[in-house]
């Protein structure tokens, strides 16, 4: 169906969670991504987009809103976003400016795991209280379908109806149940003892990656089309626990993944906090949150079989994503938008995936967790593009607001990457610098930190303000981020730079935060 020559562009953004910037197939790794190999070539494919946070919460938080994490005051897991901050974000503006807007998947602005009740959509102890017909608003969006705990932990019980929203209540009322759980947490055949890794025995249909992929081509094929539509498809893999069901969970031999080059422990090359990461004892008066935090969602040491293991099953969850995106574009492609539709693929932060002897996420600012990279394609974006520029996640809402013809509120600090993307993108330049901070509560482990990140295209800063302590690496000629040059005085130049652009940073700056209302 042809569209209307004056009609706004529509824009999807697609996410996953904790997907690493160098795990696509087109990337050089052996992850099969066919269809965002694909799109990559009918696009831009950025090489140095930055995370503004290194976890799920602030980093969403900063994705909706154009604020850093110490602006937006959503700094930490477990502190929820301010809905007037959120609903000014860019799908408020959207909404206002006739957009039809959407989320489906994993929103993660408000904690799930909470202490007590919240009255927040998102929160375990209180979505009970919402309507089973409850589709929004809810933090600027029009409509939502959210899967609050498409996750599951072995050891933590899983949130059942009345608790938990769309996808929860989908699963264990409609199609999977008690059975379907038991599914999940069995194994299809043994494995090798990797940490948190199983090839999964549940239906892939069944899979909240499958859920978010149809409850998204629903939203696409029963819109409103007399408006331009946005909307935001949120994965929450590749996610720990590595629980890929059959056949993804076959896709990648482990013999034939690619892993880490460099996975030895070096603690004592790096600031303090990274050992106490690992070895501190999480601030929590609830027995299972505590076990979680001290087993869930730390990894020690594991053999070279067993990385390949949890490699291969990571890789599996990638290509199930895959696979959902390349539904999405046939969609649109049948539905006459393709060509009007900008598309962004990303995800909220990496993982570390045994880069220097560690996994999954902490506050070891490592590229594997920052550089989480960018897809983007659309009307007018050159294709088959590599571009280094510096871009951040952070700049998504500013380039939506321009693409849409409307604008964040004044003291945002996104920046419009459309003309990176434009015709005249050869002459357009990215960032000098791109800001990632997280204010690390002691419920992780035991220890308040304060990390303020600097990464600009050669270098990076990472300074705990609490302590002074901190890290730098030269990126140009240490890429691997061997070399801690924090405390070495021929590197005091570079220090005092990235030092500067620090203390520098633009637009509001907190320094108290709202107490944690939980752990995530």
């Amino acid at each position: 169906m042809a569209q209307p020559a004056d009609r706004k562009p529509n824009i999807l953004l697609i996410t996953s969670d904790q997907q690493r910037g160098d795990c696509y197939g087109f990337r050089g790794r052996k992850v099969k991504t066919p269809h965002l190999d694909r799109l990559a070539e009918n696009g831009v494919d950025f090489r140095n987009c930055i995370t503004p946070s290194p976890v799920c919460q602030p980093a969403r938080a900063t994705i909706l809103t154009g604020l850093l994490p110490f602006s937006n005051g959503a700094a930490d897991n477990g502190i929820d976003l301010d809905p007037t901050v959120g609903e000014q974000g860019f799908a408020g503006q959207l909404s206002a400016a006739g957009y039809e807007t959407g989320l489906i998947g994993k929103a993660h602005f408000s904690t799930k795991a909470t202490f007590a009740p919240t009255g927040r959509a998102e929160c375990e102890r209180s979505s009970a209280d919402f309507p089973a017909d409850w589709t929004g608003p809810y933090m600027g969006f029009g409509h939502v379908e959210l899967a609050l705990f498409g996750k599951w932990f072995k050891g933590r019980p899983p949130l059942k109806p009345p608790h938990g929203q769309h996808f929860e209540k989908w699963f264990f009322d409609v199609v999977g149940g008690d059975e379907g759980y038991a599914l999940w947490a069995a194994e299809t055949r043994k494995g090798v003892g990797a940490n948190q890794t199983w090839s999964s025995a549940l239906p892939v249909a069944w899979h909240a990656s499958s859920w978010i992929g149809d409850r998204s081509l629903e939203f696409l094929k029963t819109r409103d089309r007399s408006k331009p539509f946005l909307l935001w498809t949120s994965f929450g893999d590749p996610h720990h626990p590595f629980d890929c069901p059959e056949p993804w969970a076959s896709l990648h031999h482990p013999d034939e993944v690619d892993i880490a080059e460099h996975r030895e422990l070096d603690l004592d090359r790096r600031p303090w906090w990274h050992r106490a990461t690992l070895e501190g004892v999480p601030n929590l008066s609830d027995p299972i949150l505590k076990k979680f935090r001290t087993s869930g969602t730390r990894i020690l040491e594991q053999s070279e079989a067993q990385l390949r293991e949890m490699t291969a099953n990571y890789y599996g969850m990638i290509s199930l994503i895959d696979h959902n995106v390349g539904r999405l574009l046939v969609a649109l492609d049948e539905l006459g938008e393709l060509d009007n539709t900008y598309i962004l693929y990303t995800s909220d932060h990496g993982d570390l995936l045994g880069d220097h002897g560690l996994y999954l996420k902490g506050p070891t600012l490592y590229e594997s967790l920052l550089n989480v990279g960018m897809i983007a394609a659309g009307p007018g974006v050159p294709k088959g593009v590599r571009n280094d520029a510096l871009i951040s996640t952070l700049d998504l809402a500013a380039t939506f607001c321009e693409i849409a013809g409307t604008s964040l509120p004044p003291g945002c600090q996104a920046q419009s990457f459309l003309p990176l993307i434009g015709p005249n993108y050869t002459a357009a330049e990215g960032r000098d610098s791109a800001f990632c901070e997280w204010r690390v509560g002691d419920s992780r482990c035991g220890v308040e930190l304060r990390l303020s990140c600097i990464r600009t295209a050669d270098a990076k800063l990472t300074l705990d303000e609490v302590s002074g302590a901190g890290e730098m690496y030269d990126l140009v000629n240490d890429p691997n981020e061997m070399n801690n040059i924090f405390d070495d005085p021929a590197a005091a130049k570079m220090r005092k730079r990235l030092n500067d652009i620090r203390q520098a940073r633009d637009g509001l700056l907190l320094h108290e935060f709202d107490e944690p209302v939980g752990m995530t």
